[in-house]
Protein backbone atom coordinates (compact mmCIF):
# COMPACT_ATOMS: atom_id res chain seq x y z
CA UNK A 1 0.00 0.00 0.00
CA UNK A 2 1.34 3.54 -0.79
CA UNK A 3 2.30 5.47 2.25
CA UNK A 4 0.64 8.76 1.26
CA UNK A 5 -2.25 9.04 -1.29
CA UNK A 6 -2.21 11.95 -4.24
CA UNK A 7 -4.45 14.84 -2.88
CA UNK A 8 -6.80 15.43 -5.67
CA UNK A 9 -10.43 14.11 -6.54
CA UNK A 10 -10.74 12.71 -9.47
CA UNK A 11 -13.71 11.56 -12.00
CA UNK A 12 -12.68 8.76 -14.15
CA UNK A 13 -15.19 7.91 -17.09
CA UNK A 14 -15.11 5.15 -19.35
CA UNK A 15 -17.06 5.55 -22.93
CA UNK A 16 -18.42 1.98 -23.86
CA UNK A 17 -19.86 0.50 -26.90
CA UNK A 18 -21.15 -3.13 -26.76
CA UNK A 19 -18.50 -3.76 -24.03
CA UNK A 20 -19.84 -6.44 -21.89
CA UNK A 21 -16.73 -8.70 -21.63
CA UNK A 22 -14.55 -5.83 -20.60
CA UNK A 23 -16.79 -3.53 -18.21
CA UNK A 24 -16.79 -5.17 -15.19
CA UNK A 25 -12.92 -6.14 -15.43
CA UNK A 26 -12.26 -2.62 -15.89
CA UNK A 27 -14.13 -1.55 -13.62
CA UNK A 28 -13.11 -3.51 -10.25
CA UNK A 29 -9.27 -3.08 -11.54
CA UNK A 30 -9.67 1.01 -11.04
CA UNK A 31 -11.42 0.58 -7.99
CA UNK A 32 -8.98 -1.26 -6.62
CA UNK A 33 -6.31 0.87 -7.88
CA UNK A 34 -7.76 4.66 -7.04
CA UNK A 35 -9.28 3.59 -3.27
CA UNK A 36 -5.03 3.82 -2.45
CA UNK A 37 -4.25 6.71 -4.94
CA UNK A 38 -6.08 9.44 -4.26
CA UNK A 39 -8.35 11.22 -1.63
CA UNK A 40 -11.36 10.39 -3.37
CA UNK A 41 -12.86 9.67 -6.96
CA UNK A 42 -15.81 8.76 -9.39
CA UNK A 43 -16.54 6.43 -12.16
CA UNK A 44 -18.86 7.34 -14.58
CA UNK A 45 -19.96 3.97 -17.60
CA UNK A 46 -20.77 6.09 -20.18
CA UNK A 47 -23.01 3.32 -22.09
CA UNK A 48 -23.11 5.01 -25.83
CA UNK A 49 -26.54 3.04 -26.91
CA UNK A 50 -25.08 -0.53 -26.87
CA UNK A 51 -27.09 -3.76 -28.00
CA UNK A 52 -25.24 -6.16 -25.88
CA UNK A 53 -25.50 -6.03 -22.41
CA UNK A 54 -23.49 -3.43 -21.59
CA UNK A 55 -26.04 -1.02 -20.35
CA UNK A 56 -26.97 -3.95 -17.99
CA UNK A 57 -23.50 -4.62 -16.62
CA UNK A 58 -23.10 -1.49 -15.70
CA UNK A 59 -26.62 -0.88 -13.76
CA UNK A 60 -25.15 -3.87 -12.28
CA UNK A 61 -21.87 -2.34 -10.94
CA UNK A 62 -23.15 0.87 -9.91
CA UNK A 63 -25.22 -0.99 -7.20
CA UNK A 64 -22.27 -3.00 -6.25
CA UNK A 65 -20.28 0.06 -6.41
CA UNK A 66 -21.43 3.21 -4.21
CA UNK A 67 -18.48 5.46 -6.56
CA UNK A 68 -20.40 4.15 -10.09
CA UNK A 69 -22.42 6.05 -11.91
CA UNK A 70 -24.09 5.07 -15.00
CA UNK A 71 -24.72 7.74 -18.07
CA UNK A 72 -27.13 5.76 -20.91
CA UNK A 73 -27.37 7.16 -24.19
CA UNK A 74 -30.51 5.59 -25.42
CA UNK A 75 -29.27 5.30 -28.73
CA UNK A 76 -25.86 5.06 -30.33
CA UNK A 77 -24.62 8.92 -30.27
CA UNK A 78 -20.71 8.74 -31.75
CA UNK A 79 -17.44 8.30 -29.66
CA UNK A 80 -17.35 12.63 -29.22
CA UNK A 81 -21.14 12.27 -27.94
CA UNK A 82 -19.84 10.02 -25.03
CA UNK A 83 -16.88 11.86 -24.11
CA UNK A 84 -18.80 15.02 -23.60
CA UNK A 85 -21.32 13.05 -21.75
CA UNK A 86 -18.42 11.99 -19.74
CA UNK A 87 -16.85 15.53 -19.44
CA UNK A 88 -19.90 17.30 -18.10
CA UNK A 89 -20.91 14.30 -15.93
CA UNK A 90 -17.93 15.00 -14.27
CA UNK A 91 -17.66 16.68 -10.87
CA UNK A 92 -14.35 16.71 -9.86
CA UNK A 93 -11.09 18.70 -10.12
CA UNK A 94 -9.16 16.29 -12.49
CA UNK A 95 -11.28 14.07 -15.22
CA UNK A 96 -9.56 10.94 -16.68
CA UNK A 97 -10.91 8.61 -19.35
CA UNK A 98 -9.58 5.33 -21.32
CA UNK A 99 -12.10 3.32 -23.76
CA UNK A 100 -14.44 0.81 -22.25
CA UNK A 101 -12.09 -2.10 -24.75
CA UNK A 102 -9.59 -2.45 -21.69
CA UNK A 103 -6.88 -1.99 -23.83
CA UNK A 104 -4.91 -0.29 -21.59
CA UNK A 105 -2.96 -0.86 -17.95
CA UNK A 106 -5.25 1.68 -15.61
CA UNK A 107 -2.51 1.31 -13.26
CA UNK A 108 -0.65 3.66 -15.69
CA UNK A 109 -2.26 6.47 -14.46
CA UNK A 110 -0.56 6.77 -11.47
CA UNK A 111 2.20 8.14 -14.06
CA UNK A 112 0.00 11.22 -14.81
CA UNK A 113 -0.77 12.47 -11.48
CA UNK A 114 3.26 12.96 -11.10
CA UNK A 115 2.77 15.31 -13.58
CA UNK A 116 -0.79 17.53 -12.84
CA UNK A 117 1.18 20.69 -11.09
CA UNK A 118 2.38 22.58 -14.22
CA UNK A 119 0.21 21.27 -16.88
CA UNK A 120 -3.65 21.15 -17.99
CA UNK A 121 -3.72 18.01 -20.01
CA UNK A 122 -1.62 14.88 -19.41
CA UNK A 123 -2.05 12.98 -22.54
CA UNK A 124 -1.19 9.55 -23.60
CA UNK A 125 0.77 8.04 -26.68
CA UNK A 126 1.28 4.57 -27.81
CA UNK A 127 4.49 2.97 -27.42
CA UNK A 128 3.72 0.21 -29.52
CA UNK A 129 0.45 0.47 -30.72
CA UNK A 130 -1.62 -3.19 -30.63
CA UNK A 131 -4.17 -2.92 -33.70
CA UNK A 132 -5.01 -3.89 -37.15
CA UNK A 133 -2.86 -2.37 -39.86
CA UNK A 134 -5.87 -0.44 -41.69
CA UNK A 135 -6.41 1.46 -37.85
CA UNK A 136 -2.81 2.03 -37.71
CA UNK A 137 -2.84 3.46 -41.51
CA UNK A 138 -5.53 5.87 -40.79
CA UNK A 139 -4.60 7.20 -37.15
CA UNK A 140 -1.15 8.16 -38.78
CA UNK A 141 -3.11 9.51 -41.56
CA UNK A 142 -4.78 11.30 -39.44
CA UNK A 143 -2.27 12.87 -37.12
CA UNK A 144 0.06 14.04 -40.29
CA UNK A 145 -3.29 15.91 -41.75
CA UNK A 146 -3.87 17.46 -38.23
CA UNK A 147 -0.13 19.00 -37.97
CA UNK A 148 -0.19 19.93 -41.82
CA UNK A 149 -3.55 21.87 -40.69
CA UNK A 150 -3.18 23.49 -37.49
CA UNK A 151 0.29 22.96 -36.73
CA UNK A 152 -0.79 20.74 -33.70
CA UNK A 153 2.54 18.30 -32.60
CA UNK A 154 0.83 15.70 -30.97
CA UNK A 155 2.73 12.45 -31.34
CA UNK A 156 -1.50 9.95 -30.45
CA UNK A 157 -4.37 12.43 -31.12
CA UNK A 158 -6.50 9.80 -30.66
CA UNK A 159 -4.86 7.70 -27.83
CA UNK A 160 -7.44 7.10 -25.34
CA UNK A 161 -5.57 7.85 -22.07
CA UNK A 162 -5.91 11.25 -20.72
CA UNK A 163 -6.32 13.57 -17.96
CA UNK A 164 -7.31 16.79 -18.12
CA UNK A 165 -8.21 19.62 -15.84
CA UNK A 166 -11.86 20.36 -14.96
CA UNK A 167 -11.67 23.81 -15.71
CA UNK A 168 -9.50 23.78 -18.89
CA UNK A 169 -12.87 21.80 -19.91
CA UNK A 170 -14.86 24.26 -18.64
CA UNK A 171 -13.17 26.84 -20.77
CA UNK A 172 -14.14 25.39 -23.89
CA UNK A 173 -17.23 24.15 -25.79
CA UNK A 174 -17.10 20.99 -27.68
CA UNK A 175 -19.03 19.77 -30.95
CA UNK A 176 -17.92 17.10 -32.25
CA UNK A 177 -19.80 13.83 -32.10
CA UNK A 178 -17.33 11.50 -33.41
CA UNK A 179 -13.84 10.59 -34.07
CA UNK A 180 -12.61 14.24 -34.53
CA UNK A 181 -13.46 15.15 -30.43
CA UNK A 182 -9.82 14.42 -29.41
CA UNK A 183 -8.65 16.83 -32.26
CA UNK A 184 -10.80 19.25 -30.85
CA UNK A 185 -9.95 18.71 -27.17
CA UNK A 186 -6.72 19.25 -27.81
CA UNK A 187 -7.11 22.40 -30.05
CA UNK A 188 -9.15 24.65 -28.61
CA UNK A 189 -7.10 23.32 -25.00
CA UNK A 190 -4.27 24.89 -26.75
CA UNK A 191 -6.10 28.14 -28.27
CA UNK A 192 -6.90 29.13 -25.14
CA UNK A 193 -3.36 28.80 -23.65
CA UNK A 194 -3.36 25.01 -21.90
CA UNK A 195 -0.20 23.40 -21.08
CA UNK A 196 -0.34 19.98 -22.66
CA UNK A 197 2.36 17.21 -22.14
CA UNK A 198 2.98 13.52 -23.13
CA UNK A 199 4.03 10.20 -21.65
CA UNK A 200 4.34 7.03 -23.47
CA UNK A 201 1.66 4.47 -22.20
CA UNK A 202 1.31 0.29 -22.94
CA UNK A 203 -1.12 -1.06 -25.02
CA UNK A 204 -2.79 -4.64 -25.32
CA UNK A 205 -4.53 -5.87 -28.14
CA UNK A 206 -8.54 -5.99 -27.99
CA UNK A 207 -9.03 -9.30 -25.91
CA UNK A 208 -12.88 -9.24 -26.40
CA UNK A 209 -15.30 -7.65 -28.41
CA UNK A 210 -15.40 -5.95 -31.71
CA UNK A 211 -13.33 -2.46 -33.39
CA UNK A 212 -15.75 0.17 -34.52
CA UNK A 213 -13.01 3.46 -34.82
CA UNK A 214 -11.67 1.72 -38.08
CA UNK A 215 -14.28 1.58 -40.16
CA UNK A 216 -14.48 4.00 -43.55
CA UNK A 217 -17.63 5.75 -42.41
CA UNK A 218 -16.12 6.81 -39.20
CA UNK A 219 -12.81 8.32 -40.60
CA UNK A 220 -15.64 10.33 -43.51
CA UNK A 221 -17.71 11.63 -40.31
CA UNK A 222 -14.63 12.72 -38.66
CA UNK A 223 -13.03 14.69 -41.70
CA UNK A 224 -16.53 16.36 -41.90
CA UNK A 225 -16.32 17.44 -38.70
CA UNK A 226 -12.75 18.18 -38.95
CA UNK A 227 -13.49 20.66 -41.54
CA UNK A 228 -16.13 22.40 -39.73
CA UNK A 229 -13.77 22.35 -36.53
CA UNK A 230 -11.16 24.39 -38.85
CA UNK A 231 -13.82 27.21 -40.03
CA UNK A 232 -15.09 27.67 -36.31
CA UNK A 233 -11.28 28.18 -35.37
CA UNK A 234 -10.89 31.04 -37.44
CA UNK A 235 -12.36 32.74 -34.81
CA UNK A 236 -10.40 31.18 -32.03
CA UNK A 237 -7.53 33.42 -30.47
CA UNK A 238 -4.67 32.12 -28.09
CA UNK A 239 -5.93 32.86 -24.84
CA UNK A 240 -9.63 32.77 -25.12
CA UNK A 241 -12.22 31.27 -23.14
CA UNK A 242 -15.76 30.34 -23.55
CA UNK A 243 -17.84 33.01 -23.48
Amino acid sequence: MREQKNNIRLSVFFPCYNEELNIDDLVSETISLLNDLVIDYEILIINDGSSDNTGLLADSLSKKYDKVRVIHHEINQGYGAALISGFSNAVYEWVFFTDGDHQFHINEIERFLENIDKNDLIIGFRKKRQDPWHRILYAYAWNRLVRILFNLKIKDLNCAFKLIRKNTLDRIELNSRGANINTEILLKAKYTGAQIYEIGVSHKPRKFGKQTGGNPKVFLKAFLELRALRNELKNYHLGEEKA
